[in-house]
Order: structure tokens, then sequence, then C-alpha cells
């Protein structure tokens, strides 16, 4: 994206890749924009990372965020309202958030909660501009900005709360088959056996979405590792003790 002339790009270089175990954020200016290559997981572990850093970018970027989440291995929907959180702020602020790449995963994700639309790829220079330009003028809300392009705060607002709907039953379905993986193992209620996934995840560093398809498996003859056995046990044991 070239560029207009009126709106002068940030002055700043490339920003050092922000890495952890598990993700990796790298930012590169382009003209009033940014391009941001987000590549690794993008989950309930990594959404605050993921959040500082694309709010990070988008306060040094006059235009907005341009998203490849081309290497992005796994989305859940911590990511998702991670991504719609920094778009609403992005709104309030007369920019936009795209998403120019995407791996199909994350491509999945937003199939299935209808969010595809909601990141489309920015407009041209020229729009991106006036926006950006009216914005520094007039300083509109996010009501502004919506009204300008004929949507109410109400359609936003349900539009919202359909993803969020949409996002909850995504995940729903192994969590509570693993749920129920425990309470016939153990004869434990759906409340002790929530309490032993979430112990065992933290205790063995495992992410909640894989532990809970490790149990799903292990039920069709797939081996469950000796270290999560071990800590299930161990949980299921803390949990039955009486007070």
């Amino acid at each position: 994206m070239s560029p207009v002339a009126t709106v002068d790009p940030p002055s700043f270089a490339a920003d050092p890749p922000s890495v952890s175990a598990s993700l990796k954020i790298v930012t590169q200016p382009a003209g009033t924009r940014t391009v941001v290559v987000v590549s690794g997981e993008v989950d309930i572990d990594t959404e605050q990372a993921v959040q500082r850093a694309l709010r990070l970018a988008l306060a040094r970027s006059p235009g907005g965020l341009d998203l490849d989440l081309a290497g992005v291995g796994f989305c859940d929907c911590a990511g998702l309202n991670a991504l719609l959180s920094v778009r609403r702020t992005a709104l309030a602020n007369g920019k936009t958030l795209g998403v120019r790449a995407a791996s199909a995963g994350v491509e999945r994700l937003f199939a299935l909660t209808d969010t595809s639309s909601l990141f489309s790829h920015a407009p041209d220079p020229a729009a991106t501009d006036a926006v950006v330009d009216t914005w520094r003028e007039h300083s509109p809300t996010t009501h502004d900005l919506m009204e300008e392009n004929g949507v109410s705060d109400e359609a936003e607002e349900l539009r919202v709360e359909v993803v969020q709907l949409k996002r909850a039953m995504l995940t729903r379905p192994v969590i509570d088959l693993a749920r129920g993986v425990l309470m016939a193992s153990f004869g434990l209620n759906r409340d002790d056996a929530w309490s032993v996934l979430v112990d065992v995840s933290q205790r063995t560093n495992t992410k909640l979405h894989q532990l809970a398809e490790e149990l799903v498996d292990s039920v069709n003859g797939a081996p469950l590792p000796e270290h999560l056995q071990q800590r299930i046990s161990t949980a299921v044991a803390e949990i039955s003790r009486p007070a």
C-alpha cells in the first residue's frame, strides 16, 4: 500500500520479533499502515500478549493494521476475542484492522463464527487516509463511524452478541466430552470435573483444549501420556478428599 502525501507515515523501523514458547509477533510499517505478522498459537494463554502487541502497533499506526495470520497454527475463542477487541479499539480511533492472510485453521474459525466480513482487508489507500484525516479533524467516536457507514449501534451490538454465542459453541464440544469422561471415570460432578481439567492443564503446562482432546482420544484407545495420568489421579484424589 503506497502512502498518501497528506498523511506522513510514522518514522519508526520494524520492531524486533516478540517471541515466546508458542507465539511470535513481528511488526513492519507499510506507508500509513502497519503489517503485523503473527505465528504460533493464539489462545487463552497468549491472548493478553497478542492484545498488548496489537494495541501498541495500532497506537503507532495512523491508518490501522493489516494482520498476516498465515503462520497461526491454532486460534481459539480467546484469540478471536482478542482480535475483536482490538478491532473495536481501531474503529473507535478512526482506524481499521484487516486480515490480509490467514491459515486454514483461522479461516475455518472465521467461517464458523461468521466473522470474516469483520476482518475483510482494508480499503484502498485513499479511502483509508480519508478516514484518518476525518478522525484527526473531528475525532469521531465508534458511534459516529458506524452511522457514517449505515450501521446502527444496535446492529453492531447484536452482531457481536451472535459472534460471542457462536464462538462459545466452538469450544464446548471437546471440553464437555472431556468433562464427561472424568465424570464417568471417577464419579465426579460437573464442577469437580472442570476443576480437575483446569488443575491438570496448569500443573502440566498443557493447553486446556489439548488436554481435553487427549482425554477424549483415550476413550477410543489412544494412550494417555503417563504424566497426565498421574496428575489426573492426584487432582481427583485432592478434590475428592473430605473437607
